[in-house]
């Protein structure tokens, strides 16, 4: 390389307007062919990369598209298929690589978890008793596809080796090495294989090097990279971190590889290359534009900080690119006409991103006279956007200046308060419930795009949404269940619905991103200060509390949630904006419990996906979150019972961060983990009361009897009865009516069951 060149690590898989997850769903619902679904996959994928061809971005890459997730995708390229499914080598079918994302009747659907410190979930490989093999090349049958449909000489993208083994389960730590040492050859045959049909440059993704590895993990690292370079010494490959800077910088840049992809946006990248240098014999692939934020970039400061880097690497080294994929950001915000044009001004989307790195390889190469039109325009949006009405409440500023701990203090402690619960809802044993939303038809989804259309009245569609509660609760009470739920049908999603209610948020027409599979989340973006205005669940929660008898839960999401799921602007601490939110649901858990709405959950799903890379520097964060999570709920009588959920998590890390919130009741996922989360709860003592997930509602099969009562006979071996809650592992939200009757009434004949076993046990 001879002159400073662009790149993108990966581009949004979903299409503007959701095409991708639209033919997706019409194949599992039989409405296409297996054809027809690659048909119009394949023309999406082609138009991703004529776009970013036309913007003029040279290292194009390919690979980075998935009909699912690309962690499966690696799983399925090296034949890791785990026994229950009806496998018997040679090229994965397409039914059954959807079998382990979703699940079938007769096998589980793998376990799914978040991707890093994202909103996006992979599916997580397993290794036991697996001998990996190469089924297909899929990055070649990519980048031949886009060199002959194209003439794109690609930058194929690939899950590297030490990333896809630390991702995955079913072995111990100390046979990471006989592992890497089994899948070595197969990368190497992927990379001579690319090598021979021309590839010039390879991402390698290992984003694992953003966390904390062992010098035993480094040294097989170093071995591995050198055994590659010895066999495909030709091929320029880029060891692409990002999300954070390279915990073990001086290790990871040594590594025997063309070019190293590193993120300037979060950590320190920049002043670990100007104290450690950076090697004269790689390139510097350098991430300078935000790629999981959607505010505009301020390019004079960005042109400033390549011109730093510059000082510790060459310009004929250098790539400019995203700090990370795009995967994290909606597509373009070119068909967003309804927003504010300050606000729309200060976005920047995928495609605009991809414009932003081109033009500063442009003013790089050329000087800044060369961009003067576009540094200028970015900086006025932004001025425009910084100094507008909405970040200035002088309020909101006071309230937050003014908290101190008492503010953060239920007036009992846990042991004095759940007595009083106790003695207020007379529940069962094993008390069952769901975990908010229901599901949400195509009848609710069109009355509620028609209510947004203008092309039904409000009232008309305000009955809608309480006959449905009205339907449900009836549902609910047949099926037996202990705490019911209003089922969320006003809501299209837990952040959003939040976004459009407060102040100090807007949300867009088209702003999707892919959360797990074909579901896609929009979220809100945060773009002054945050606010209670006006009761945000409030009348949907007591019409559905004046049906039954029984407790309906208030559904409400936690501020830690809200905000890893929006995007944010940058010109606050998170720490602040986090109390802003915490302050405004505590407004509306007051307004709740007037209202005689005694069970209040708080749902904090996206809590430890927040986590920075580095361990170091998880304590602020976790404080924060139990700070913000607190403010919001500690106001609340004794007698009231405050819930949380999460769900994904590696809970055993932060176990004291889930005692710290004084929840009375959490809900954790464990059923697609086969039960390993009670092994945290082995380990520590949890006197709070909780809830295992024992169905995975993430899959369309619905369980036995028999398996449900086996995840809650397995929980009941660490947890006592006494503290044990029966409900799924997530909200119903994205499930048929027919299968979630079905499932839960199985769920509830299984607590049901498990109880009289107890009860008379206990006689």
């Amino acid at each position: 390389m001879t002159k400073i060149i662009s790149s993108n690590l990966g581009y949004p898989r979903i299409g503007e307007k959701r095409e991708w997850k639209q033919a997706l769903e019409q194949y599992w619902d039989h409405s296409i062919s297996e054809k027809e679904l690659l048909d119009k996959t394949k023309k999406l994928r082609l138009e991703n990369l004529k776009k970013q061809q036309d913007l003029g971005i040279d290292l194009i890459p390919v690979g980075d598209f998935s009909l699912y997730d690309h962690v499966l995708d690696t799983s399925v390229m090296f034949g890791v298929i785990p026994n229950r499914f009806d496998y018997h080598g040679g090229k994965v079918s397409l039914d059954t690589y959807f079998a382990m994302a979703r699940g079938v009747k007769h096998a589980v659907a793998s376990e799914m978890t978040k991707w890093f410190n994202t909103n996006y979930h992979y599916i997580v490989p397993e290794l036991e008793s697996i001998k990996p093999t190469v089924t297909e090349n899929l990055p070649l049958t990519y980048y031949k596809e886009a060199k002959q449909e194209l003439g794109i000489d690609g930058k194929p993208v690939i899950l590297g080796p030490i990333t896809y083994l630390k991702l995955s389960k079913g072995y111990e730590e100390k046979d990471f090495g006989h592992l890497l040492h089994a899948f070595l050859p197969l990368y190497i045959q992927v990379f001579k294989e690319l090598e021979e049909a021309g590839v010039t440059w390879v991402q390698l993704d290992e984003p694992i090097f953003g966390t904390n590895l062992s010098e035993e993990i480094l040294a097989n690292t170093r071995q591995a990279y050198e055994a590659i370079q010895d066999e495909v010494p030709n091929l320029n490959i880029i060891i692409q971190t990002y999300f954070e800077s390279v915990v073990q910088y001086k290790e990871v840049v040594d590594l025997p590889v063309k070019g190293i992809g590193l993120d300037f946006v979060h950590g320190e990248s920049l002043s670990l290359i100007q104290e450690y240098g950076f090697p004269k014999d790689k390139v510097l692939a350098a991430g300078v534009i935000n790629g999981r934020n959607v505010w505009r970039a301020d390019l004079e400061n960005n042109l400033q900080l390549l011109a730093d880097i510059k000082q510790t690497v060459e310009s004929d080294r250098l790539i400019v690119q995203p700090s990370s994929s795009l995967l994290h950001v909606p597509v373009t915000k070119e068909q967003e006409e309804d927003l504010d044009v300050t606000i729309k001004g200060g976005l920047s989307f995928a495609d605009e991103k991809l414009v932003e790195v081109v033009t500063l390889t442009e003013g790089l190469k050329n000087g800044k006279q060369s961009v003067n039109e576009e540094l200028q325009k970015s900086k006025q949006e932004l001025e425009r956007l910084r100094n507008s009405t909405l970040r200035t409440n002088k309020e909101v500023k006071a309230n937050i200046e003014n908290l101190n701990e008492d503010d953060i203090k239920r007036s009992v402690p846990f042991n004095q308060r759940i007595k009083k619960q106790q003695e207020h809802f007379h529940l069962p044993l094993l008390p069952t419930t769901t975990i908010g939303s229901l599901p949400q038809t195509t009848e609710v989804k069109k009355t509620r795009t028609a209510w947004r259309k203008k092309q039904i009245t409000t009232n008309e569609y305000e009955q809608f949404v309480r006959d449905y509660i009205k339907k449900w609760i009836g549902i609910q009470e047949e099926l037996g269940l202990d705490v019911l739920v209003h089922g969320e049908p006003e809501r299209a999603d837990m952040v959003e619905y939040f976004g459009e209610k407060l102040n100090g948020f807007t949300v867009t027409k088209y702003g999707w991103v892919q959360s797990y599979g074909s579901r896609c989340v929009k979220p809100p973006l945060i773009v002054g200060d945050v606010y209670f205005d006006q009761p945000m669940t409030v009348k949907e929660a007591v019409y559905a509390q004046s049906l039954t008898d029984k407790p309906v839960k208030g559904m409400l999401t936690g501020p830690t949630t809200i905000y890893n799921w929006s995007f944010v602007h940058n010109d606050v601490p998170r720490k602040t904006v986090l109390n802003q939110i915490g302050l405004a649901l505590r407004k509306e858990i007051e307004a709740l419990e007037e209202n005689w709405i005694k069970i209040i959950q708080v749902d904090e799903p996206a809590l430890r996906e927040g986590l920075p890379l580095d361990r170091n520097k998880w304590q602020d964060y976790l404080e924060d979150a139990v700070y913000a999570f607190k403010l919001a709920t500690a106001s609340v009588k004794d007698d009231t019972q405050i819930h949380t959920h999460m769900c994904y998590s590696d809970f055993q890390d932060i176990f004291d961060t889930i005692d710290a919130l004084d929840a009375d009741v959490i809900s954790i996922e464990t059923s697609r983990s086969h039960g390993e989360l009670i092994s945290t709860f082995e380990e520590n003592t949890y006197n709070k009361e909780i809830g295992l997930g024992v169905y995975d509602i993430h899959s369309p099969r619905i369980p036995s009897k028999e398996e449900i009562k086996q995840n809650i006979n397995r929980a009941l071996k660490t947890i006592s009865s006494k503290q044990f809650w029966i409900n799924p592992d997530c909200g119903l939200k994205t499930r048929k009516e027919e299968e979630t009757i079905e499932a839960l009434k199985t769920m509830v004949e299984a607590a049901r069951e498990i109880r009289e076993e107890l009860l008379t046990y206990q006689k």
